[in-house]
């Protein structure tokens, strides 16, 4: 993933320290579902260690991996835009630890200081522009006429 969208470079040392004092940390066991597609977005992760991969339901196929996450990286964006429901679905390749933030309490603080919450719906959005990108490049190496991809 670019250097603009990872958490330690995407925001700067005030905003990322303001928004690191909301985390508390969680783990999970490999092959945990984080979230499924559709669902209520409430919360978000940055990965302190370990793999999730991020997969997209196509009817009467298997889940195609979209994108492989890792250490430092955002995991969810869809808390911040309404309906704020989960666009894809995430599961765990390795036991993971990772930052848990609650998304009603972030989005507050982005509402209460408006620099903050500038920084923070870049960050969200430059992570939004990637991933866009890597499902349409994922999906046309599935499912393009010239693609390889095993349904």
């Amino acid at each position: 993933m670019s250097t603009l969208t990872h958490v330690s470079t995407a925001l700067s040392a005030r905003h990322r320290d303001r928004l690191m004092g909301m985390a508390h940390e969680v783990t999970f066991s490999q092959g945990t579902r984080v979230f499924e597609e559709g669902r209520k977005a409430d919360r978000f992760w940055i990965i302190r260690s370990g793999t999730v991969v991020l997969d997209m339901y196509v009817p009467g196929r298997r889940s195609p991996v979209i994108e492989t996450l890792g250490h430092g990286e955002l995991v969810g964006w869809s808390w911040l835009f309404p309906p704020c429901t989960w666009q894809l679905g995430a599961e765990t390749m390795t036991p993971v630890s990772a930052f848990e933030f609650d998304a009603d309490t972030v989005r507050f603080m982005c509402e209460d200081d408006p620099v903050f919450g500038s920084a923070v719906q870049q960050w969200v959005g430059r992570v939004l522009a990637h991933r866009l990108q890597a499902s349409r490049t994922r999906l046309l190496d599935l499912y393009a006429p010239y693609g390889g991809g095993q349904p």
